[in-house]
């Protein structure tokens, strides 16, 4: 039986990334389990290279769940890529094996009436600079955007939380690859509130929300936002952490999401849950409680048009930072040791430098 029912009508179109095991299809009927509107799955398993070929049986049973459902595969189902993926790869090899499995994503998706697929942009290796890590990525998705099979899909670009060798996060990243894409009209972005909070974009007052969409715009640009991400982030702003807690209970908060719901230029699009729904027994065995991801759907929905300064939302509010509270200090407490010994560090490598530069001074003056 469904935890939650359905919302008719909603301004936002929210749900969850649910499970696909035993085969696609499922994944539909586990959207319905929670209520969610919107779904992402994946569509094969995300730790395997090798995979069989989906199944027919299974891809008709998906259109006809979605047909029976009300869902909408074109708009408001996103899948997501395996982890293995990393089109930035230029090695040959590599660079094959994730192209292939990609290619076949597409396919499975054109094949189902997905229209949207999300996927993260990928990480240079050392051989290779960001510049290039970025061309080749463009460059992988003009070859599989010219390939039949991948039928009209929009490739979505994920926004990501780490810097360093990491493609996406920032906005200039993702715009770069936009611009060396030659159909535009096939490539997106699927833009996560974890992701950029760690990755140092604001969210959590009026202004920085703003602020942030405004960025987005102006580098980006919002006609290629077409999905979104909703996590909240157990690690502080700017961290460079990808932590996803769940909603409110984190260092972005309810009034981050508040702002998030309630800007109708995000109506519409597909919003997706990621966050942890693990709870412990009494025996202390984890398991899934997917009555999380029910709540937080109808949370959200909620959200739309509540008056912040309500005691309703003010207690809400208070009760899940409560909730949040020890996670978020623990959390904290590692990135503050984390930068007291890179502080360190790089306070003693400074030292060194200087000592190298006098003996060196002392030295020239002594010829």
């Amino acid at each position: 039986m469904p935890l939650a029912t359905r919302t008719a009508g909603s301004k936002i179109i929210v749900g969850a990334h649910v499970s696909a095991a035993g085969g696609v299809h499922n994944s539909v009927l586990n959207s319905v389990h929670i209520g969610g509107n919107a779904f992402a799955l994946f569509l094969k398993s995300r730790a395997k290279w090798a995979n069989p070929p989906m199944d027919p049986d299974h891809c008709a049973q998906f259109l006809s769940n979605c047909k029976e459902h009300h869902y909408s595969a074109h708009e408001h189902v996103v899948p997501h890529a395996s982890y293995l993926i990393n089109l930035a790869n230029p090695a040959k090899d590599r660079a094959t094996q994730a192209y292939d499995a990609f290619l076949d994503d597409l396919d499975r998706c054109h094949r189902l009436g997905i229209r949207l697929y999300n996927f993260h942009p990928g990480n240079c290796v050392a051989s290779a600079s960001m510049d290039e890590g970025i061309s080749h990525i463009a460059a992988q998705l003009n070859k599989a955007h010219a390939d039949p099979s991948s039928g009209s899909v929009v490739t979505l670009l994920e926004t990501m939380a780490t810097g360093g060798n990491t493609i996406g996060g920032t906005f200039e990243h993702l715009a770069s690859v936009i611009d060396q894409v030659k159909d535009k009209t096939r490539v997106g972005v699927c833009l996560d509130t974890c992701h950029v909070f760690a990755a140092g974009y604001d969210l959590r007052t009026p202004d920085a929300f703003t602020d942030t969409v405004t960025k987005f715009d102006q580098v980006i640009g919002l006609k290629y936002l077409h999905a979104l991400h909703v996590n909240d982030s157990k690690a502080p702003f700017g961290s460079g952490r990808d932590l996803h807690a769940r909603i409110g209970t984190g260092f972005l908060g309810l009034r981050a999401f508040w702002n998030l719901v309630n800007e109708p230029r995000l109506w519409g699009l597909p919003m997706v849950l990621e966050t942890p729904i693990e709870v412990k027994d009494a025996g202390g065995k984890s398991t899934e409680d997917k009555g999380i991801w029910a709540r937080e759907i109808k949370m959200l929905e909620s959200l739309v048009g509540m008056d912040i300064e309500s005691k309703e939302f003010k207690t809400l509010d208070a009760e899940l930072q409560a909730e949040g509270k020890s996670e978020r200090e623990r959390i904290q407490d590692q990135v503050d040791r984390k930068k007291a010994k890179d502080d360190k560090a790089k306070e003693a490598k400074t030292k060194k430098g200087r000592g190298k530069s006098k003996k060196k001074e002392e030295s020239e003056s002594g010829d």
